[in-house]
């Protein structure tokens, strides 16, 4: 029998881990063959919440999940993991700056970074969902110094998905007709969406569809996508967010070939982007944590200016929590 998978999820009774811990469980990131156990941390006013999660994984009876583990303390819950999903953090409330909830999410970070040196598996994979991510990603890394910067990962692939669905209904075309649609910088209002690399149906997406439009209000609603759901719902995303993050990790898991995909990863320098910086770049993904930054793509004055912008936020977002890392 294929050996259990030691995966971790953080805020695991939150509405994004509630959405994602049931796709894991079902073999929907690893594949039908890969048996799981699944090690949930939450806060401690969320531990009788979470122990219900745990009686509705068990009532499912997923042949899959061979465990089901749950603590408040990160040194418990990732023992030995081997994927890790950093999903909690406190959301921005009404009126919050982003740099007072980059100080007040900091802390969470620097301690689970801290936690992951200490007891995770040697082979740890890491994917941070929790906002700002970015930049709480680059925290939890710069707290484990020990284990590979490339081992550390933050989510763009819901924003990914979200430019995706806007160019198929656009076009009038299946999500499958679009390839290459990349996402550039920072997973906040700042990202850059590069249609101009995008394509629909093999052909230019700028040569299909308005550049006005693309340039206008594309962009525009893929910035502002989650404030326009937090509006429309009363929350902010969690069942997408939670597929994005099983389709980020699932990739990165199993390969895409030649395809590309958005994953914010530490720079190594690729497209002046200084080194370690966590930024979304276009990159290939070769299996089991392993991955390629693509290299070579091109950019007109537009998407210059725009990637300029998304790497400007992520300086100062860096300067905001220096003190953390």
């Amino acid at each position: 029998m294929t050996q259990p998978l030691r995966v971790a999820v953080t805020g695991a009774a939150g509405n994004i881990g509630y959405s994602l811990l049931f796709r894991l469980a079902a073999g929907d990131c690893y594949g039908p063959d890969q048996p799981i156990i699944l090690q949930m941390l939450e806060i401690p006013p969320a531990m009788k919440a979470v122990e219900g999660v745990a009686m509705e994984l068990d009532d499912a009876a997923f042949p899959l999940l061979h465990g089901i583990e749950f603590s408040d303390d990160p040194n418990v819950a990732f023992k030995d993991a081997n994927q890790i999903f950093l999903v909690g953090s406190k959301p921005r409330s009404k009126g919050m700056e982003r740099s007072d909830l980059i100080r007040e999410n900091g802390p969470i970070f620097v301690g689970q970074g801290k936690a992951i040196q200490a007891v995770a598996a040697s082979d740890v994979f890491v994917i941070t969902v929790g906002n700002p991510c970015n930049t709480n990603c680059w925290i939890a890394m710069n707290n484990a110094p020990d284990v590979p910067n490339e081992r550390f990962t933050a989510m763009t692939r819901l924003d990914e998905n979200r430019a995706v669905a806007q160019l198929a209904n656009k076009a009038g075309v299946q999500t499958t007709e679009v390839a290459d649609m990349i996402i550039w910088g920072n997973h906040s209002a700042t990202q850059f969406p590069d249609y101009k690399n995008a394509t629909i149906g093999g052909t230019p997406a700028a040569s299909r569809l308005d550049e006005a439009w693309l340039q206008g209000d594309f962009i525009k609603t893929i910035q502002q996508r989650g404030a326009q759901i937090i509006e429309a719902r009363g929350a902010s995303s969690a069942a997408s967010a939670a597929s994005a993050a099983v389709d980020h990790m699932r990739d990165a898991w199993h390969g895409t070939g030649d395809r590309m995909v958005s994953m914010a990863v530490p720079s190594r320098g690729n497209y002046g982007v200084p080194e370690n910086t966590i930024f979304s770049f276009a990159c290939r993904c070769t299996g089991r944590g392993g991955y390629e930054i693509v290299d070579g793509i091109e950019f007109d004055a537009f998407g210059r200016d725009k990637f300029a912008t998304t790497l400007a936020e992520l300086t100062e977002e860096a300067s905001v929590v220096s003190d953390l890392v």
